[in-house]
C-alpha cells in the first residue's frame, strides 16, 4: 500500500498509537509534533491524509489546515480535539475538513475513517 498518512499530534502516546496502528494496516506515516514539522512533511511527502489535533502549542491546528490547503487543496484532513468546541470544528470543515473526532477516540473507528477516507 502505497497511501501516505500524516498524523500531527503535540502528545507523543497519541502519535505513537496512531503510528502503530497505521503501520499495521500497511499505510506509511510520518509524524508532526507541531506545525512547522507538519507542514515540512507536506511539502516533502505529499501525504494522502492527515490526521491533524486542533490543540497544537504554537502555530494552532485551523492555522496548520489553512497553510496545508494553500499547499495542496486536495488533501484530505481529519481532525481530532479533546474539546467539544463546536465552532472550531465547524470553521475546519469550512476548510476542507472531511470529519472529526473528539478525544479520547475508539481507535477503531479512526482504522475505519482512515480506510475509509484513504483510498478515495
Amino acid at each position: 500500500m502505497d497511501e501516505k498518512i500524516l498524523i500531527v499530534d503535540d502528545q507523543f502516546g497519541i502519535r505513537i498509537l496512531l503510528n502503530e496502528v497505521l503501520q499495521k494496516e500497511g499505510y506509511n506515516t510520518f509524524q508532526a509534533a507541531n506545525g512547522i514539522q507538519a507542514l515540512d512533511i507536506v511539502d516533502k511527502h505529499s501525504p494522502d491524509l492527515v490526521l491533524l489535533d486542533m490543540k497544537i502549542p504554537g502555530m494552532d491546528g485551523i492555522e496548520i489546515l489553512k497553510r496545508m490547503k494553500q499547499k495542496d487543496p486536495d488533501i484530505r484532513v481529519i481532525i481530532m480535539t479533546a474539546y467539544g468546541e463546536l465552532d472550531m470544528i465547524q470553521e475546519a470543515k469550512d476548510l476542507g475538513a472531511i470529519t472529526h473526532f473528539a478525544k479520547p477516540f475508539d481507535i477503531d473507528d479512526i482504522r475505519q475513517a482512515v480506510k475509509k477516507y484513504s483510498a478515495v
